[in-house]
């Protein structure tokens, strides 16, 4: 039986940039996924690169706004090796909300934040003013994953899909793979990157939970340059012309059902931001599952079991963290120093 150097489990964006990332270090890859790869969480995500609003946490400011700094080069790299367009958008964020002072004295509102607004969305309700304009990007999530799985591929990343792992193999109290529903696959190495379901298998249990998102994509409505955000809801375009409306946050379990009242309020609450949307037709509406924690933070780096890591966690920003999770977890992996001070992300902090 072929050994690996490292088993991630998960293949969301998370588990397949890592893999990537630990290849270009010549290690040996296998990614275990119990469904398809990149359809939980990271297919769901809108892939707003909002860096500015992560949860209130300086450390987890610092690698969000890395990681957006990486994500031209990211997204290069992965779009030229496919042959994916992955839809990167700099037009920026025209934000609304009804607690602006919050807002401005959580973010900073550093110059690089907030600017004049010059070329407003013509098709705003003419009442709605937004208090800024934020530099930050967008993404099309799902061609991103799709993008990061060819290129796994293509770089020699294994991949078993509709595999379940039910434990972590320690036959002398340090990780020596993984047993799935089917086999069993080898590895000094393992690393936990199944988000909402990371607590499910494994000598440690982490304490994620599912938080459901409900969204809905749209198309015949007007032509928007801005992702738009507000309270109740976002806006997100796309480059092709359809435009993404989210998101809920529902402590529902593993549903990931859809709930018509919900996707109608969702809708209204865009249209009362951009009227034309009223007119615009339904084309998909899902629910995806965010990994949730305890603190709101991302669970990254080592466990007290050796050989065992940890890669999940991220809530809303899975998607955001991803070049910078792959970085600083491969560098962790192969026993080198990373750039950032991880031991707040620490899965260990959940010991007690």
């Amino acid at each position: 039986m072929k050994n690996w150097d490292v088993i991630i489990v998960g293949g969301g964006i998370i588990g397949l940039s890592l893999a990537i990332e630990l290849r270009m270090q010549n290690a040996q890859v296998l990614v275990v996924e119990r469904g398809e790869p990149g359809r939980e969480a990271s297919h769901a995500a809108a892939g707003m690169l909002a860096e500015s609003e992560t949860e209130d946490s300086s450390a987890l400011r610092a690698l969000a706004s890395a990681s957006a700094s990486m994500y031209p080069e990211f997204v290069h790299e992965m779009q030229d090796e496919s042959g994916i367009h992955c839809d990167l958008r700099d037009q920026g964020t025209l934000r609304f909300t009804s607690h602006a002072g919050h807002l401005l004295a959580e973010i900073g509102a550093p110059d690089s934040l907030r600017n004049e607004i010059t070329e407003p969305e013509p098709a705003l309700a003419p009442s709605s003013v937004p208090i800024m304009f934020i530099k930050e990007r967008s993404v099309d999530p799902r061609a991103l994953t799709s993008a990061a799985l060819k290129v796994a591929k293509h770089r020699g990343v294994d991949i078993s899909s509709g595999s379940q792992v039910l434990e972590v193999l320690l036959p002398l109290g340090e990780t020596a793979g993984v047993r799935t529903d089917k086999t069993t696959y080898n590895a000094p190495i393992v690393v936990n990157c199944v988000g909402a379901w990371a607590g499910q298998f494994g000598p440690v249990r982490f304490p994620t939970r599912p938080v459901k998102g409900q969204m809905l994509c749209v198309v015949e409505g007007p032509v928007l340059r801005h992702v738009i955000r507000a309270d109740d809801v976002y806006i997100v375009p796309r480059s092709d012309g359809r435009i993404l409306v989210g998101s809920t946050g529902e402590e529902a379990g593993f549903d990931k059902r859809t709930d018509p009242d919900v996707i109608r309020r969702l809708h209204e609450a865009a249209t009362h931001l951009i009227p034309p949307l009223g007119q615009s037709r339904i084309l998909e509406a899902w629910a995806g599952l965010r990994p949730g924690t305890p603190d709101n933070l991302p669970i990254l780096g080592p466990t007290a079991i050796p050989g065992y890591f940890a890669a999940t966690g991220h809530f809303r920003d899975g998607i955001l963290l991803a070049p910078i999770t792959a970085h600083l977890m491969a560098k962790l992996i192969i026993g080198k120093n990373p750039d950032y001070d991880l031991s707040t992300f620490s899965p260990q902090r959940f010991r007690n």
